[in-house]
């Protein structure tokens, strides 16, 4: 009933929004309007943080058809921090599983998920996916170093396999529902592994394979609890946080000793 009530809610301002808009007469064709909201802005991960599934709504209003929209596909992109990566290469040699090679990405996000109202292919040429990173294969890895593009092409295939394999980087064809062609939502699930810090929740209004739309949400992923607290303290006071792990670790190297030489 709360989301009901929010989706109405978002509605009727849209609503408002067209009739504002459409007042005066257009001199020219206007753009529809998206608004995303979220269902949850903050994370707390606390210990025994199973994960948590993100409901992304909103609504697609055109201004120059009295606040009701046209017939767009929406495409919602869910993208963690990112950092640069090492990724290596195992290769048996001799009967010993040893690094035969690596590849370094100066900007992969820790984690990625997409979820849209069609497959991606139906939706958009390869170009304009590339452009906006809508899929998984279009992710921008930014990588460093000089390689044959044919090896970088498969280290990032096999970066983005193995993180799919661990829940980080998820595609959902049709994940998102439509209603009225003006209200839609989607639901995308945060592994217990995720990341801490900033995510961005961009959403894509999409008419005849050309974005017409977009804007994007914040989300904000914390350690709480006792964690977040010796996070922060880690953070805000660097060097007592040092100085104090050194103390502990002496007074329990300390103390194991004396302990010892009792027995």
């Amino acid at each position: 009933m709360r989301l009901a009530g929010r989706l109405l809610l978002l509605l009727g301002a849209f609503l408002a929004l067209g009739g504002a808009l459409t007042a005066p007469p257009a001199l020219a064709q206007r753009e529809p309007v998206l608004v995303p909201a979220v269902s949850q802005s903050l994370i707390e991960v606390r210990q025994g943080f199973t994960g948590a599934r993100l409901l992304l709504y909103g609504a697609v209003v055109d201004p120059d058809s009295g606040g009701r929209a046209g017939d767009y596909d929406i495409v919602v992109v869910l993208k963690g921090p990112t950092a640069p990566v090492r990724i290596r290469e195992k290769e048996r040699i001799l009967g010993i599983w040893a690094n035969a090679g690596s590849s370094d990405f100066r900007s992969v996000p820790s984690f990625f998920a997409v979820a849209s109202s069609r497959p991606i292919e139906k939706i958009v040429d390869e170009r304009t996916a590339a452009i906006y990173e809508l899929g998984t294969n279009f992710i921008q890895l930014s990588p460093s170093g000089q390689i044959d593009p044919e090896e970088q092409a498969r280290f990032a295939s096999g970066l983005v396999e193995l993180r799919r394999r661990q829940g980080l980087y998820q595609e959902n064809p049709g994940g998102v529902s439509i209603a009225e062609k003006v209200l839609y939502q989607a639901r995308i699930d945060l592994p217990s592994t995720v990341t801490t810090g900033s995510y961005t929740a961009e959403t894509f209004a999409i008419s005849r394979g050309r974005v017409v739309a977009s804007a994007t949400a914040r989300i904000e992923v914390v350690k709480a609890g006792l964690e977040g607290q010796v996070v922060t303290a880690a953070q805000r006071w660097s060097f007592l946080y040092g100085l104090g792990a050194i103390l502990l670790s002496l007074g329990m190297g300390w103390l194991a000793g004396r302990l010892f030489a009792r027995t």
